[in-house]
């Protein structure tokens, strides 16, 4: 085992394992460094490390430059400093030529109040840009259920971490060089075109509103106020055990019975949980499964394999979208 590593930062001692960036090392030491690209998936050991964003930049003594704090590896005796007037200068420039490049329509932007860049602007209290340069033109791309703006992205790539690394789809990549660098499916082609799944991963990590979900609450609002209408929803099993976290309470609390009473009190007629039929889904898959292999192993030539399930509801969308005689979906 390699011996630890000691460094300091903001004159704190600081001891931590060798390959750990500064970055790690001093969030660890509860020193907050601000940060838009960097992202670290844990749980699946996958980072994010393109340290294109340059927000994370900190003063490293005997270096002539800044570093960027999340691809800097600590080193022993290393003297960081995290918030020098020459850092917070190079940051708020920085994120002001970032954000010369982005739209101003924050009232109406489905991300405001949860947008990072956003976010980082109010910390560093800009208030004016003082620059005007070549502004991006993208058209805005709809889909049956993601949106696309690529006039707001930063290109920080963590939409492409996710689909090529964690959702293995490979359907988003960095496209062209300089200026017109935009993370889209090959060739520029829309989502609907590619290999996109429509899983949503990506819209879940973008720190901007460069990808949102396709939003139907007006229309679902209107569908609760029309008194012929009889409307009813009905949950998947994940979702009583992963909406808690929208309201503070830890991962995994289960609120089957607030969810049930706050749809009611929103003015659902009837409230279905799929519980028991997500039981049966399972064992069909699973029956259907074992067919298919047992198939295939006696050398059937027709058996279709892998098998592709979702419980998706961007597929729903999807299906209706390009193939709407397939899917008769009344609205009620």
């Amino acid at each position: 085992m390699e011996p630890n590593i000691t460094l300091q930062i903001d004159h704190h001692t600081v001891e931590v394992a060798k390959g750990t960036t500064v970055l790690e090392a001093a969030r660890g030491a509860g020193i907050n460094i601000p940060s838009l690209c960097y992202m670290n998936l844990k749980d699946m050991c996958i980072t994010n490390l393109p340290a294109s964003c340059r927000i994370c930049v900190v003063e490293i003594e005997g270096r002539r430059n800044l570093a960027p704090a999340c691809a800097t590896r600590c080193e022993n005796g290393m003297k960081v400093h995290t918030s020098t007037l020459r850092v917070l200068n190079a940051r708020k420039t920085v994120l002001e030529l970032i954000l010369s490049d982005h739209p101003n329509d924050c009232l109406i932007c489905p991300k405001s109040g949860n947008c990072e860049l956003q976010n980082l602007a109010v910390k560093l209290k800009i208030r004016e840009i003082p620059f005007a340069g070549e502004q991006s033109s993208y058209k805005v791309e709809t889909s049956p259920s993601i949106i696309r703006d690529m006039n707001k992205c930063i290109f920080c790539r963590r939409c492409e971490m996710m689909c090529n690394e964690v959702q293995t789809v490979g359907a988003l990549g960095a496209v062209n060089r300089g200026f017109i660098s935009v993370v889209s499916p090959a060739f520029e082609e829309p989502l609907t075109a590619s290999e996109c799944t429509f899983c949503g991963q990506c819209v879940a990590v973008c720190p901007v509103g460069a990808l949102t979900e396709m939003d139907h609450t007006n229309r679902l609002i209107a569908d609760l106020n029309n008194p012929e209408k009889t409307v009813i929803v009905q949950t998947a099993p994940a979702v009583r055990a992963a909406l808690g976290e929208e309201f503070g309470l830890p991962a995994g609390t289960s609120v089957t019975g607030k969810m049930v009473a706050a749809l009611r009190q929103l003015g659902f007629n009837k409230v279905f949980d799929t519980d028991f039929a997500a039981d049966l889904t399972i064992m069909e898959e699973g029956s259907e499964l074992l067919n298919r292999l047992t198939a295939y192993l006696n050398g059937d030539p027709n058996v279709r394999l892998p098998i592709l399930t979702s419980c998706c509801p961007a597929w729903v969308n999807f299906f209706e979208h390009q193939f709407p005689d397939m899917l008769d979906i009344p609205s009620t």
